[in-house]
Parts: structure tokens; sequence; C-alpha cells
């Protein structure tokens, strides 16, 4: 029997059951319509989200202390306004589907980057974070002939990674939550068949992890996507979406930057570490380009190296290096994934 008390069951089922049923409503109506519609739910969750405002604001203030206060509200908002757009595209995935190569494009030689180290049949690594729309990065790169699979922690509740799962099944992207029995099995398996493995680096979760500069401050960051590229010495790629404009059906770009790292080297964490702060400083980049698109509400800076407290909100950046720490707190079912 469940430990989660009856009240908070009862709260997450109607939760869920809102979920499905703002999503089947949605994605029966006219595409101009579902956008307008999740344009004013981002600004309610603006406007009734307090924590997650405040959150917002205290994070920019913390990367852009440079910036007036209204241009960091300006930009939270947006950030809002932004993923309630998104929340109207994956609700009308089936028609972006029909059209998903005029919707997401690629900058440069991004498609041939990923086409020709898959044809390579050794598989590769690509890190990305939680900017633009990351479910539609993962659809495109499989609709270029790029088999791919992307590892993701579970949710607060089961059925809303069933939800999840279903929805990137659709688009022929499978999942593998670290937390499953036999994870470490299956991620091998498709490493060696060839696939790319997607990663998501920019939160902060309860995985093997060490400190990086991001914004100029120390943020734990998953270090899966550096330690499986070392092991199998595969290309990695540093991947996002950023939006081409903000009118309804503009779509996105999908930008691809390959990172060097030595496979061979003697001192295999550092150069894990080395890495990841790699692919973090990429991130970052793309972020201050499209600082709306970006989940500043999540507390990325939660955790901080042994014996620094945590900066203050619009604290100046600070020039800091990485720091190679694991997470002291075990992970929940990660121990077989390498």
């Amino acid at each position: 029997m469940s430990d989660v008390p009856l009240s908070k069951r009862a709260r997450r089922t109607a939760r869920i059951w809102a979920i499905r049923a703002s999503l089947w409503v949605v994605a029966r109506l006219p595409f101009r319509l579902a956008w307008a519609i999740g344009g004013l739910v981002g600004r309610a969750a603006w406007y009734l989200g307090r924590r997650d405002r405040a959150l917002a604001l205290e994070h920019l203030a913390g990367a852009f202390p440079e910036w007036p206060e209204a241009e960091r509200r300006r930009v939270a908002r947006a950030c809002f306004l932004h993923f309630g757009h998104s929340a109207a595209e994956v609700a009308h995935i089936r028609r972006i589907d029909e059209r998903l190569e005029a919707y997401v494009t690629y900058a440069g030689d991004g498609e041939r980057m990923l086409r020709e180290a898959s044809a390579a049949g050794r598989g590769f690594v690509f890190v990305t974070g939680h900017l633009g729309n990351w479910e539609l990065l993962a659809r495109r790169i499989v609709r270029s002939g790029v088999p791919s699979m992307v590892i993701a922690a579970r949710s607060w509740d089961r059925r809303i990674d069933d939800m999840v799962a279903g929805f990137r099944a659709s688009g022929g992207v499978p999942t593998l939550f670290r937390e499953d029995a036999g994870g470490g099995r299956t991620l091998l398996r498709s490493m060696r068949e060839g696939k790319a493995l997607g990663i998501l680096i920019d939160q902060d979760t309860r995985v093997q992890g060490v400190f990086v500069p991001f914004f100029g401050r120390p943020a734990y960051t998953p270090r899966a996507a550096a330690d499986l590229a070392i092991r199998f010495g595969c290309p990695v790629f540093v991947g996002w979406s950023r939006r081409r404009g903000p009118r309804p059906g503009e779509g996105y770009v999908l930008e691809v930057e390959p990172v060097a790292y030595d496979a061979s080297a003697p001192d295999r964490d550092a150069e894990a570490v080395r890495l990841t702060a790699a692919c973090t400083a990429r991130l970052e980049q793309a972020i201050r380009r499209t600082p709306a698109e970006w989940v500043w509400m999540h507390r990325r800076w939660r955790r901080r190296p042994p014996g620094e407290s945590v900066d203050p909100p619009g604290a100046p950046a600070t020039d800091v290096g990485p720091v190679a720490l694991r997470d002291s707190a075990p992970s929940k079912g990660n121990a077989e994934i390498p």
C-alpha cells in the first residue's frame, strides 16, 4: 500500500486528470486559438504562481546583476509565456508532427553532423537542457534518421511518467528512467546499437554530479553524459532549440555543436569534470541568447560546494572553476547506470 497520504493522492489524481483533460480539449482547437490559450495560461501562472515568480526573479538577479530590475521582470514574464505556448505545442503534437521538418529546422551543418555520427555505428551522447522546446528537439533528431533514447528521472507520480514516455514514444523517442531496474543494461545495449543518447544536464537533480560554473556560480550538474562518453569513446554534441519568433507557428531552429574531449586522458575523473563544464558553458551561452526560453523557476543553485553558503539574490558573479564532487546522498535507483 502506498505511504502517500490519501488526501495527497487525491490531489495528485485530480491534477493528473486536469492535465489530461486540458491537453485533450486544447488538441481539438485550432492551433492559433490553442496558442492564445497557452499564452493566457502562462500569464496566469506568472500572476498566480507567487513562489515560481519569486524564484525566477531571484535567479535572474543572480545571473544578470547588471540588468535593471524592469528588464529581469520582462524576461521572467516572457519565460512563463514561453512555457504556456510550449504546452500548446505539446497538445498539438499530432499536427506539428505532420510538418515537423519545417517546424523545427537545423542551423548550419547540425543535421549532417548528427547523421554522420550515427552512421559511424558507435552511438553518441547528445547533451541538452530545458531550453526552447526540448521535446520537439528530440523528435526532430529521430526524424533525421538518427535513432535515439532519452534518459530521464521519474517524477512525483508514475502516471505522469507514463504520459511523458507515451508522448515521446509517439515520436519514436523511447525513455529510459534512471530508477528502473535494468536501466544500465538497456543503456549499454543502446550505445552498442549506435543510438544517440539524449541527456539533460541543466538541473540540480539527485544523481551523481559535479559543481561546474554556470552564470558565474558553481552549480551541481549531472556528470553521466561525460562519464558515458569517456567510457565508450563516442562523440559528444551539445544542442538546443530556440524560437524563430513570437508568432504562432513560427517554430524553432535547432543548433548543434560538437564538444571535444580526451577519451584517453590519464585522469578520467578530471576529464569528466572538464567535459561537463564545457557542455554547461555552451548551454549558458545559448541561454544568454534567448533567456526567456529557459526554466528560471527551477532551483538551479540549490546545493552548494562544501563550506560555501548560498549567494544572496543579485550577488555579483564570481570567477569559479569546476569542483569534482559526487553527490553525497545516494541516488535512488541509479546504481545500474554507469
